[in-house]
C-alpha cells in the first residue's frame, strides 16, 4: 500500500497532467462507463461529511471529506481518498484528500479555461483568496498565457499571503494585482473564477461589467450557496456544468431554475459538449458561464492516474 502526501502528489503530477485526466474523466461520464451514486452528505448545521464512493474499470475510490466553512485558523477542508486494486479489492493508495481535492478542482476549472476561453486571453480574476482561489489561478495559468490576477477578497489582509504562496507556484513573471471590490476585478479580467463559500452573490449584479467574460464558478456545491448575480443568467444562452448532480446540489442552478430565470435546456453538460461539436455561443455582450460542483468520478481518475504516476517515479511512501 502506498501513502501520497501533498508533496507525493506534486511529484507525481502536472497541474497540466491533472487537467488531462479531468478531460478523459468527462469521457467516462459521456460513454456512462462507471458506477457512482450520489454523494452522502451528513450534516451538523454548517459543518458537512461527506463520503464519495465510486468504481470504474481501472479502480475503486472513496473519499471522505469534511467540510467547515467558519475555521479560522484550519483549512476549511479536510479528506482521505481511499483507492482499491479494481480486481482484487485490496487498498493499493491512501491519498491526502484535501490535497487531491483542491488539485482536481484546480484542474476542472482549468479544463474549462482549456474548452471556453479565448485563447488570446491573458487576463484573470480570482474572487475569494483562499485555497481553491490558489489552485485555480494555478490551473488557469497551465491553461493561458496570463501575464495579470486581479484578486478580490472580503477579507483582504488574507491577500498578501495568498499572493506569496502564489507566487511560490508561478514565479514573479505574472503581475499580481489587489482589487479593492469585485467590481474592479471583474472589470480588469477576460476570465473570472468564483472560488467562495458565500449564500449570496459575489459577483456584481452589473450586465456592463459581466459581459463579454468567461465565468467560471466552483464555489457553490448546496442549495444554500449562490456566488452568482440575477443579471448573469440574463447575459448567458448556456451553462456547463461538470455533472448532472450540479443541477440539484448548486444554489448557481437550482435557484435560477426554480425562479425561472433559466431554462433547464440552456444547461449542459462539459462532457456532452466535449464530445460534441466544442462549438461556444461568442456573441458579442454575452457569456460564457461554467458551475461546477465536483463529483467521486474526478477523484477515482485522479488518484488512479496519481498513484501510477507515483508508482513510475518512485514518490509516496510505502506502508506495510
Amino acid at each position: 500500500m502506498l501513502y501520497l502526501n501533498e508533496q507525493a502528489i506534486r511529484d507525481a503530477v502536472t497541474m497540466t497532467d491533472v487537467i488531462d485526466a479531468i478531460d478523459a474523466t468527462y469521457k467516462l461520464y459521456e460513454k456512462n462507463d462507471f458506477q457512482m451514486p450520489e454523494r452522502m452528505q451528513v450534516k451538523e448545521g454548517d459543518n458537512t461529511l461527506l463520503l464519495m464512493p465510486c468504481i470504474t474499470k481501472d479502480a475503486i475510490g472513496t473519499k471522505l471529506v469534511t467540510l467547515f466553512p467558519d475555521n479560522i485558523k484550519h483549512p476549511t477542508l479536510h479528506g482521505l481518498v481511499i483507492l482499491n486494486d479494481s480486481k482484487t479489492g485490496q487498498v493499493k493508495g491512501l491519498i491526502d484528500g484535501s490535497f487531491l481535492t483542491g488539485f482536481r478542482t484546480g484542474a476542472i476549472g482549468g479544463s474549462a479555461v482549456r474548452h471556453l476561453a479565448d485563447n488570446d486571453a491573458t487576463k484573470l480574476a480570482i474572487i475569494g483568496t483562499g485555497i481553491q482561489g490558489l489552485y485555480q489561478s494555478i490551473a488557469a495559468c497551465a491553461e493561458r498565457d496570463i501575464t495579470d490576477i486581479y484578486l478580490y477578497n472580503r477579507s483582504p489582509e488574507k491577500i498578501p499571503a495568498f499572493k506569496e504562496n502564489l507566487r511560490d507556484w508561478l514565479g514573479d513573471d505574472i503581475q499580481l494585482h489587489t482589487a479593492d471590490s469585485a467590481d474592479i476585478a471583474v472589470g480588469k479580467a477576460e476570465v473570472i473564477i468564483t472560488a467562495t463559500t458565500s449564500n449570496e452573490p459575489v459577483l456584481p449584479d452589473d450586465k456592463e461589467l459581466l459581459k463579454d467574460k468567461v465565468i467560471i464558478g466552483v464555489g457553490s456545491f448546496q442549495p444554500t450557496m449562490r456566488e452568482f448575480p440575477k443579471t448573469l443568467y440574463e447575459l448567458t444562452d448556456k451553462i456547463y456544468i461538470d455533472t448532472d448532480h450540479a443541477v440539484e446540489e448548486s444554489g448557481d442552478i437550482a435557484g435560477p431554475l426554480e425562479k425561472r430565470w433559466i431554462k433547464r435546456e440552456a444547461i449542459e453538460n462539459m462532457a456532452t459538449f466535449l464530445a460534441g461539436s466544442k462549438k461556444v455561443n461568442k456573441e458579442k455582450g454575452r457569456s460564457v458561464v461554467f458551475k461546477s460542483t465536483g463529483m467521486a468520478l474526478f477523484d477515482v481518475v485522479v488518484g488512479n492516474l496519481v498513484y501510477q504516476k507515483a508508482i513510475e517515479k518512485g514518490a509516496g511512501m510505502k506502508l506495510n
